[in-house]
């Protein structure tokens, strides 16, 4: 099932990820991505992503993630000639830019220095076109945290108790993307499906997120490949 007729939106505001390599994190992060630090410790690190937040966690043993991040719909080249020259770019039967033309959308994927794999995408249907020239202000929004589990359909009922989301492509079976093209968990048998564009194993690694839809605020947790509610801890970081 595929539509892009949403009534609702859910939006990605806060996403909180751990790091095994947490100085090297955030070196990449404010000199290759040039992103701005909000806040800064010796174990903990924010950094804004347009009307995001993603916050780095030191701890020893972290595991990857996939996660996506929305550029202007017409940004798609610029970003990859902006990329090329500072990160190796992640390409797939020998193309750079991946064209999901059931998403009408376009994408690019690189590593970052945890070997997570960082995925920039621009979305046609959220016509958000730019006239200015690519660079780390064109990061619009946190849009895509992978979700790898052995029960897509007990995660999805999961999520349906916690929040109203819909399916925006996939099944129960191996994939399932989960949400809307603002924010979407997506969600893959871990032992059935790899990572795209590198055949990478799909970790089921910790995280906590903060979310809005329909004007509310959420907090979910994925912990020991499980998703659920998180009890909240002080005031929001936006």
């Amino acid at each position: 099932m595929l539509s892009h007729l949403f009534l609702l939106s859910m939006y990605f505001r806060e996403l909180h990820v751990f790091t095994a390599n947490f100085s090297a994190q955030v070196t990449f992060y404010r000199e290759v991505l040039e992103l701005d630090i909000v806040t800064i410790s010796t174990e903990r690190a924010s950094f804004r992503i347009g009307s995001s937040l993603l916050v780095l966690q030191k701890k020893d043993g972290a595991t990857p993630y996939h996660i996506a991040i929305n550029i202007p719909a017409n940004k798609i080249k610029e970003a990859l000639h902006w990329l090329r020259s500072r990160v190796a770019v992640l390409p797939h039967n020998e193309q750079d830019i991946h064209d999901f033309c059931n998403w009408n959308a376009k994408a690019i994927y690189f590593y970052d220095n945890d070997a997570n794999i960082i995925e920039f995408i621009a979305r046609k249907n959220l016509k958000n076109e730019t006239p200015l020239p690519f660079s780390s202000s064109c990061l619009l929004e946190i849009s895509e945290i992978g979700l790898p589990v052995m029960h897509i359909e007990n995660t999805y009922k999961q999520l349906c108790n916690m929040v109203s989301v819909d399916i925006y492509d996939g099944n129960f079976d191996i994939f399932c993307a989960i949400g809307n093209e603002y924010g979407m968990f997506i969600c893959i048998h871990k032992q059935r499906k790899k990572w795209y564009p590198t055949s990478t194993i799909a970790y089921a690694s910790n995280f906590w997120v903060r979310l809005e839809e329909k004007e509310k605020t959420y907090y979910l947790e994925f912990t020991d490949g499980e998703l659920k509610e998180k009890h909240r801890n002080g005031p929001n970081s936006l």
